[in-house]
C-alpha cells in the first residue's frame, strides 16, 4: 500500500511540474535566405541545412524569402519567430549593420545575435582589358577627364556604398550610376557599363578579357591573387559582403551550440571547399565572438562610407 501511494505521489508531482521540455531538435528546422536561390549564400546555407538534417535526424530546409524590399522583410519574419532555434537566418552584412535604420520596426533595435559568419562574396570592382587604366589610381587620373560609368547589384549594398565612396575618397567621380540584376562579361562587352562592381564568379568566363582594379574583400581572392584589396587602396573603406547564420537574442545557449557544431561542420567539408575553389568566395567558419567583432567594425566603416557619400 505503502509503494502505491509513492507511485501516486510521484505520478502527481510530475503533472504538477508538466511536461518535460523535448531536447533540441525534435521537429523540422528552417534556415531563412531572404533571396532567390541559387546564390552562394543559398548553395552554402543548403549543404548547412542538409548536414543539420543528417547529424540531428529531423527535417531541415532553406526557405528563400526574396521581396523588392532586399533583405529586410525577410529577415523580419525570422525576427517575430519564436526565439527556440527552429527558424534559424542566413544573412548578409546588412541585415545587422543597416537593417536598424531601414524603418522596418522588426529589426529596430537589432533583435539578432550571429551564430558565425561562413562566407565572404568576392566582390571585385573590373573594367575591360582594353580600357586605358589598369588600376584604382590610374581610374581616378582618366575619371578626371573622362568620367566612367558605373554598374552595381544596388546601392544599398555596402560593396557598392564602398565603391561609391572610393570614388570620393580618391578624388574624382564617376560619370554616373545603376544597377542591373546581371553584371558579367557581356555588361563589358557591350558597352553597358565601364566599370561594374561583381562578383568574380560572373567573370570567370572572360577572366582573360577584363582587368580586376580592387577586390571588395578583407584579403586576396584565390583565382585572382594579385588584385588589390579596396581597402589597401583606401585604408577607410575595409568592408566586405559576408553572409552568416543569425538567431534571436533570446534563442538558448544549447540550441545555439548545436546549430554552431553542424554549420562548422559543414564549412570544413570537402563540398564547401571545393565550392570555395571554384568561385572564389571564401568559406570558413568565424565564432560567435569574432563575428559581433567584426559586426561592430562593419557599423563603424559603414557609419564613415555614408559621411563620405553625404559631403
Amino acid at each position: 500500500m505503502l509503494n502505491s501511494k509513492l507511485v501516486l505521489l510521484a505520478v502527481a508531482a510530475a503533472s504538477l511540474a508538466g511536461p518535460v521540455a523535448a531536447e533540441y531538435p525534435d521537429r523540422p528546422v528552417s534556415f531563412v535566405v531572404p533571396f532567390p536561390p541559387g546564390d552562394l549564400e543559398d548553395v552554402l546555407t543548403r549543404m548547412i541545412a542538409e548536414d543539420f538534417q543528417t547529424k540531428y535526424g529531423v527535417a531541415a530546409a532553406v526557405v528563400n524569402k526574396p521581396s523588392e524590399g532586399g533583405p529586410f522583410p525577410g529577415a523580419a519574419e525570422v525576427a517575430t519567430a519564436p526565439a527556440d532555434g527552429y527558424t534559424i537566418g542566413s544573412f548578409v552584412v546588412d541585415i545587422p549593420v543597416v537593417g536598424p535604420e531601414v524603418g522596418v520596426p522588426a529589426l529596430n533595435p537589432n533583435p539578432f545575435e550571429p551564430l558565425g559568419i561562413f562566407l565572404t562574396y568576392p566582390f571585385v570592382i573590373a573594367t575591360a582589358a582594353d580600357k586605358p587604366y589598369s588600376t584604382m589610381a590610374e581610374l581616378a587620373e582618366h575619371s578626371k577627364t573622362e568620367p566612367q560609368l558605373l554598374g552595381h547589384f544596388g546601392a544599398f549594398l555596402l560593396p557598392t556604398q564602398a565603391t561609391l565612396a572610393a570614388a570620393k575618397e580618391m578624388g574624382f567621380a564617376w560619370g554616373g550610376e545603376a544597377s542591373s540584376g546581371a553584371l558579367d562579361c557581356n555588361s563589358l562587352a557591350s558597352g553597358d557599363f565601364d566599370v561594374i562592381n561583381t562578383t568574380i564568379q560572373q567573370l570567370l568566363p572572360c577572366l582573360d578579357s577584363v582587368k580586376i582594379l580592387a577586390t571588395v574583400t578583407e584579403g586576396p581572392i584565390s583565382v585572382v591573387p594579385d588584385a588589390p584589396t579596396l581597402a589597401s587602396v583606401a585604408p577607410d573603406l575595409n568592408i566586405s559582403l559576408w553572409n552568416g547564420l543569425f538567431v534571436h537574442k533570446d534563442t538558448p545557449a544549447d540550441v545555439r551550440e548545436k546549430i554552431i557544431a553542424s554549420a562548422k561542420e559543414t564549412m570544413a567539408s570537402a563540398r564547401a571547399q571545393e565550392l570555395a575553389a571554384q568561385t572564389g568566395a571564401s568559406v570558413y567558419w568565424m565564432d560567435a565572438a569574432d563575428a559581433t567583432a567584426r559586426i561592430a567594425s562593419d557599423i563603424e566603416v559603414s557609419g564613415r562610407i555614408a559621411t563620405m557619400l553625404a559631403e
